[in-house]
């Protein structure tokens, strides 16, 4: 008989792990114990070699659904045994390596629990079980137990107790288990603090009271499982643009929840995978395209083909959309730019003059968790909000990762995550939003310690952006001064292509790919600032062969929000402005920026008064845009623009292939750097606008020239310079057409394309590129 010890790390806590090894031991006939510890899942058996491994075998086939192995690794046992049976062990305090479950959406059997009038859980809007429920948003500490989790508070029935302990049971060990006796309750509040009248609704109970309410054209702001929503009538004009007004969010489209998939049918097409994605346990926010037919208020997505749906993923969204046979807005419960509100006190205080009512709970939530956001692109996710369904699920490193120290990255200003890099894997945070704004920062900090408390994590080295005034990179320098360690200042775009490379799986010490990293800005090795460029990189270095030629971002963040000043700025670097008026003065977007007193423009400019060079592809797409007529004087939020244009491009232009529907760019080459200059095709674009060409058109040709001319640059640099793969990064290729028609064309040319799934290609991916690059950087220096 062999006496093994069993290690097994990943995902193993709190979903059914343990149930389930212990089921698998009782039919294999082992004896032996298993228990959670801070590395994960430990399992001691005594059994012939050959049943123990048919055992291990068994692990992986019949892993539980939210359980994820990484690996196994068994080892002979040298300790005291003296089991004569098989049994669960309680838990194991020692160093922290395991993962932490990400939040899950309610399952199939506990849905069909809260809607059975002779089940215990009936109506009860806190039932879970191993394969559901809260996770990341209630823990505290590791190991996964009750007693480390906000559910501490809560001390559980006999009946529960009895499904708790039950080994047969799926409840087995479920740490948030509860129940109307023991759990947590939900309870209705007007927000201006009058008392509710009883018999002023029909209805069963409070939760089912918030349905009627949406019904009547309420706002009602709702306590969820990692923040507040607020919600009201998708199909009421009047309830949605109350909430616009309210929330002071004017534009950006709204999340919306139905109750079931046949509803979301009646307004979008849904593909195979997206229908995967919605009734998935990750539940996330999925763009879905819009049917032509659908009667939605405008105000829902204003300038949008597509429409976010998700389905409910708590009981307490089941039971409040039980009667609802239409979708409502489910939007984050903030003031616009701040982070969620997740306690009750925060969420009265700041929401009261934008709900009328609140449905509150008493289960804390201990970590804010926004709603992931994705959309498929060509059969394939692409994940634009990382966040609830998906972290802190880790991310496996390529190959030659396996021995790095513990590293910690910050991440980015925009769109912000941080990254705990460990052994052989990645912690990627859930989306923390926009650091410029106070209250998002002080909640990015407090994240921070939370996570580098539950992993243990003691960072060895800090990566950081290279740009000086980003509020993560001078916290980075200040902890790593405080700590005495080393910091690792990351290019932002070696950064994005890092990030891109790390998900695909390239190795460490593969060649070089040409990364195309396509964003807003980043600051760049020059002191200017970056947004269009290829660059050809490894893990640890990178050399910049080709960009688009720079213009003037007039006003500098300005510049995001009114997109005119794009515009201006780019025909200014194509002709001059008598030149401009001369030709094309009675174009509707010259007149627009006549009255802008250009002039003073051009000595802001010249001058270099708050007007810093970019060679963004990003603010490209907005001057195009405001040309033709798309968010000219202001955007509410960054990409508006560009997004509003990729809507309206006609689809007949982008699959025609006649070479007179495209833009010229032209290739100018110095320093052995090539420049791509745009100020060709505004001759053209001007040309179209005043031959009347539709704006549909214009975009059209817009996308579809810029994806020739990523292509045809992509060969010029291939002729010097030897690659095999090129990955398509930043936030500019989260555009659908670009990124289809550049990831066409290449493949044609039988060049491998990598593109982001998993990690979003904007800045939420940042800080794992950011991770790889200064563990490579390390993994050099000690080898």
């Amino acid at each position: 008989m062999a006496l093994e010890e069993i290690r097994v790390c990943g995902t193993v806590q709190g979903v059914g792990f343990r149930p389930t090894v212990y089921r698998l031991a009782k039919i294999c006939g082992l004896k032996g114990d298993v228990c959670n510890d801070g590395e994960g899942v430990l399992i001691r058996v005594s059994g012939s070699e050959e049943v123990i491994t048919e055992f291990v075998e068994k692990l992986y086939k019949e892993c539980p659904p939210l359980a994820r192995i990484n690996e196994v690794i068994r080892s002979p046992y040298l300790g005291k045994f003296d089991f004569d049976d098989f049994v669960i062990s309680r838990s194991v305090n020692s160093v922290v390596k395991t993962e932490i479950s990400p939040d899950a959406a309610t399952c199939f059997q506990c849905q069909k629990e809260i809607f059975d009038p002779f089940s215990r859980y009936f109506r009860y809007p806190f039932t879970n079980c191993t394969h559901c429920g809260p996770r990341l948003s209630i823990i505290r500490a590791i190991p996964y137990d009750r007693n480390n989790t906000s559910m501490v508070k809560f001390p559980i029935c006999g009946e529960c107790e009895k499904e708790y302990q039950n080994v047969e049971n799926r409840r087995f060990h479920a740490q948030p288990i509860a129940c109307h006796v023991c759990g947590p309750r939900a309870w209705l509040e007007r927000a201006d603090g009058k008392p509710i009248i009883s018999d002023m609704f029909s209805m069963l109970d409070d939760v089912d009271a918030v349905c009627t309410l949406l019904q009547k054209g309420e706002i009602v702001a709702i306590k969820g499982l990692g923040g507040f929503h607020l919600a009201c009538d998708a199909t009421l004009e009047n309830a949605v643009q109350k909430l616009r007004s309210r929330k002071q969010r004017y534009h950006k489209p709204f999340a919306l929840m139905a109750r079931d998939i046949n509803i979301i049918y009646e307004y979008c097409y849904i593909n195979d995978l997206e229908k995967e994605l919605l009734t998935s346990p990750s539940a996330p926010i999925v763009l879905l395209n819009i049917k032509d037919n659908q009667k939605l208020p405008f105000s829902i997505a204003p300038g949008q083909n597509t429409l976010g749906f998700m389905l409910p993923y708590t009981p307490l969204h089941h039971l409040i959309l039980r009667r609802m046979k239409v979708p409502i807005v489910l939007t984050s419960g903030n003031i616009s730019d701040e982070p969620q509100c997740i306690s009750n006190e925060d969420a009265k205080d700041k929401l009261s003059k934008i709900a009328d009512y609140f449905i509150l709970h008493n289960r804390d939530i201990v970590n804010r968790v926004d709603d992931s956001v994705v959309k498929v692109i060509d059969n394939k996710i692409q994940t634009l909000r990382r966040a609830r369904g998906y972290a802190p699920a880790a991310i496996i490193l390529p190959p030659g990762f396996e021995n790095v120290p513990p590293i910690l990255a910050m991440g980015s200003e925009l769109k912000n995550t941080f990254c705990l890099l460990r052994a052989n894997e990645a912690i990627l945070s859930q989306h923390l939003g926009d650091l410029e704004n106070a209250a998002a920062f002080n909640a990015y900090q407090e994240t921070l310690n939370l996570y580098l408390n539950l992993f243990a994590h003691k960072p060895e080295i800090i990566a950081i952006d290279k740009h000086p005034e980003y509020l993560s990179a001078k916290l980075g320098k200040e902890l790593a001064i405080a700590n005495q360690i080393p910091l690792d200042q990351i290019q932002h775009h070696h950064a994005h292509v890092a990030a891109c490379m790390a998900e695909n799986n390239i190795p460490l010490d593969s060649k070089p790919v040409l990364g195309i990293a396509f964003d807003g800005l980043g600051y760049g090795e020059d002191g200017t600032l970056w947004g269009g460029e290829f660059l050809l990189a490894d893990y640890r270095q990178f050399q910049r062969l080709a960009t688009f030629k720079s213009v003037a971002i007039i006003g500098g963040k300005q510049a995001i929000y009114q997109p005119w000043r794009n515009t201006y700025s780019q025909l200014i670097s194509a002709f001059t402005w008598e030149e401009i008026k001369q030709k094309y003065g009675n174009l509707e977007i010259i007149k627009f920026i006549e009255n802008k007193n250009p002039k003073l423009l051009n000595q802001i400019i010249e001058k270099g008064i708050n007007s810093p060079l970019t060679s963004s592809v990003g603010r490209l797409f907005d001057g195009v845009a405001a040309a033709i007529g798309i968010c000219r004087e202001e955007s509410s939020y960054e990409g508006q623009a560009a997004i509003e244009m990729e809507a309206i491009a006609d689809v007949n232009i982008l699959n025609n292939d006649e070479e007179t529907l495209n833009y010229t760019f032209k290739f100018e080459k110095s320093d052995n750097i090539y420049y791509i200059d745009t100020s060709s095709i505004w001759r053209e674009i001007l040309n179209d606008i005043n031959q009347h060409i539709s704006s549909s058109e214009i975009a059209a040709k817009f996308h579809k020239s810029l994806a020739i001319t990523v292509v045809k640059m992509v060969k010029q640099i291939r002729q010097k310079h030897e690659f095999y793969q090129v990955a398509l990064t930043g936030g500019v290729f989260q555009n659908r057409i670009l990124l289809k028609q550049v990831k066409m064309q290449l493949e044609k040319s039988e060049i491998n394309v990598l593109t982001h799934s998993i990690v979003p290609a904007n800045d939420g991916g940042l800080s794992l590129g950011q991770a790889v690059i200064a563990a490579a950087k390390y993994l050099k220096q000690v080898t």
